[in-house]
Order: structure tokens, then C-alpha cells, then sequence
């Protein structure tokens, strides 16, 4: 049915359940995320890389349309020398892990990710969720001549959860340790 630019809907705007239910589970998803970014030991992430900047949360409501939460850690975002690590909880499409490695970090390109069912990243830029993640601008088994050409190297991973806080918590934490004990 397509929508009459000229009229609102509101219905929606007066639905008095399913306005307050997508509150709370924006809700429960950041407490998740910041549960998770509390976990982890500052020491670790600076052992990894010394120019570590922690761990931060973050919101917006409009990634084509949608709201998103990140979980960054690290946060150096350099693109040839930096290294990030970010949770990406985009609703309606998926909650997905980020590594971004300058080109010139010393774990650059990262390759061992490609063996625990990463993909490697192809868009011009780290923040082209939609392309990456919506038009697969993505690869596999990327060759060398796609690291030679890149100016960074990013890759991801889309992680599959159910519905409970407990196992969503757990399933974030164990790849995220697999992360960082590659990473050390």
C-alpha cells in the first residue's frame, strides 16, 4: 500500500503499546551494550593498541529510517594506523560486529578472520552500513590484490541471537573475547 505523503498517520502516532514497546527494547538493548562494554578491562584494549580510547556507547534514531546503537571499543578510527572494535545494533536489520584495522597496523589485513566466517569489506568508507550490509559490498575469501588496494581493512560479522538478555549478553561477550584474544 503506498503512503499518502500528504497525510499522517495517527494511529500510529496514538498507538499507546507499540510506541512505548519499541522504547523498551531500545531500553534493554543499550543496557546489554553498556553491560557488555562494562565487562571488558581498559588494560586489555590498551595492551591491544596503546592509543586505545576506551569504550563508548552511542544512539541515533535514522540509519535509513531506523534506529541504531554502537558499542565502540578502542576507538581509534585512524585508517592507517588506528584499530576499532564496534557492536552495531541496527533495528530492523541485525546486530553485527566491526573490526577496523589501518593499513598500516601491525594485524593488517586481519586475514584470520576470513577463516571464522568474517567478511571482508569493500566500500570506500568504514561507515557504509547500508551498502555493506544491504547490497553485500562484502567478500569472503578476499585476494591479495583487494588488500593491496584497499586503504583500509574492515571486516564483519552478522550475530545471530535470540530472545533472551542472558544468551544475547553471552553470545556478544564470547565473540568479542575471540576478538580480543586474536587481537593480543
Amino acid at each position: 500500500m503506498a503512503e499518502n505523503p500528504n497525510k499522517l498517520d495517527l494511529e500510529l502516532w496514538l498507538d499507546k503499546e507499540k510506541i512505548p514497546s519499541l522504547n523498551i527494547l531500545k531500553a534493554k538493548f543499550w543496557e546489554i551494550l553498556a553491560d557488555v562494554g562494562n565487562s571488558v578491562v581498559s588494560e586489555k584494549l590498551i595492551k591491544i593498541h596503546s592509543a586505545s580510547r576506551g569504550i563508548k556507547l552511542s544512539k541515533g534514531n535514522d540509519l535509513l529510517g531506523y534506529p541504531y546503537q554502537v558499542l565502540d571499543l578502542i576507538r581509534d578510527f585512524d585508517l592507517n594506523d588506528g584499530l576499532n572494535i564496534r557492536v552495531l545494533n541496527w533495528f530492523g536489520h541485525g546486530l553485527f560486529f566491526f573490526v577496523l584495522v589501518g593499513k598500516n597496523h601491525p594485524k593488517a589485513p586481519f586475514q584470520q578472520l576470513g577463516a571464522l566466517n568474517w567478511a571482508f569489506d569493500l566500500s570506500p568508507t568504514p561507515w557504509e552500513y547500508p551498502e555493506i550490509l544491504l547490497k553485500n559490498a562484502s567478500i569472503k575469501s578476499p585476494t591479495d590484490d583487494l588488500y593491496n588496494k584497499s586503504t583500509f581493512y574492515q571486516w564483519h560479522k552478522p550475530i545471530e541471537i535470540s530472545g533472551e538478555i542472558v544468551d544475547i549478553k553471552a553470545k556478544i561477550l564470547d565473540e568479542l573475547k575471540k576478538l580480543i584474544f586474536l587481537l593480543s
